[in-house]
């Protein structure tokens, strides 16, 4: 059955913005869980823009759902992550000038290093996923390098159907989302556990979680911004909800 992680980024970068104690991530990740999250990600940034690293040790002890840390692969993250464990670390790319992370890692340009930040993390028990965009020779690196899950970074399809006008039938929507659905398959073949994520929403979630095999979508700013108005039990009940429902329509 299709699963949803929610990323609590968000409700730090409101805390920062008075540099202040609320809103708390680690209530928002309480309340995401009793709305039906079956895991919570986070994004440590070298910059510690919105999450710091008190929020993830915190969040490590005290949230019942699976931990999902996205991270960069440096030296000072793998060593974080050794120490917290979550139940997953994602990598992906980051820049200090974006405002969120876009595109994918690279893997093909750098597998000899990823390699070894794969095989470090599996010797402290966790499970490593790349954070890619649906381009074959990455689907192969990345199996190459020894990760477990691979996730589609589906950006151009959710701003391709925002371009559309919403038209899901558009030809430019189902080209990208044909492109993650060929990754996807790529993914299970070789192995791995297809997931995707970015920049999905309540409106162009459903062809994504209808595409077949596909474990888990990770959203977050969607989520968050609902919250604001119908609080997070519901946002994320909302969310789930028409994934479900995609999902089991497309059996």
């Amino acid at each position: 059955m299709i699963e949803l992680g929610v990323n609590i980024d968000h409700v730090a970068t409101v805390r920062e913005a008075r540099r202040g104690h609320e809103p708390d991530p680690v209530w928002a990740a309480v309340e995401a869980h009793l709305g039906g999250a079956d895991g919570i990600t986070v994004h440590l940034r070298e910059d510690r823009r919105h999450i710091q690293d008190r929020d993830v040790r915190r969040l490590r002890e005290l949230t019942h759902i699976k931990l999902n840390l996205e991270m960069a692969a440096t030296d000072e993250m793998v060593g974080i992550a050794c120490d917290i464990r979550p139940e997953m670390a994602m990598l992906v790319p980051e820049g200090r000038h974006e405002i969120t992370t876009e595109g994918g890692l690279d893997i093909v340009g750098q597998e000899a290093r990823l390699r070894d930040v794969v095989a470090r993390l599996g010797e402290a028990g966790i499970v490593t996923s790349v954070f890619i965009d649906a381009e074959l020779p990455q689907v192969e690196a990345a199996s190459r390098i020894g990760v477990r899950v691979c996730e589609i970074h589906t950006g151009p399809y959710a701003h391709a159907f925002h371009g559309k006008g919403r038209d899901a039938e558009s030809p430019a929507v189902l080209d990208e989302l044909a492109k993650i659905r060929v990754a996807g398959a790529a993914i299970c073949a070789a192995g791995m556990r297809f997931n995707a994520g970015h920049a999905l929403n309540y409106f162009n979630v459903q062809p994504v979680a209808a595409l077949p095999r596909i474990r888990e979508l990770h959203i977050g700013h969607a989520i968050v911004s609902r919250a604001v108005f119908v609080g997070m039990r519901e946002a994320v009940r909302e969310m789930k909800r028409l994934m479900r429902e995609a999902a089991a329509a497309a059996r």
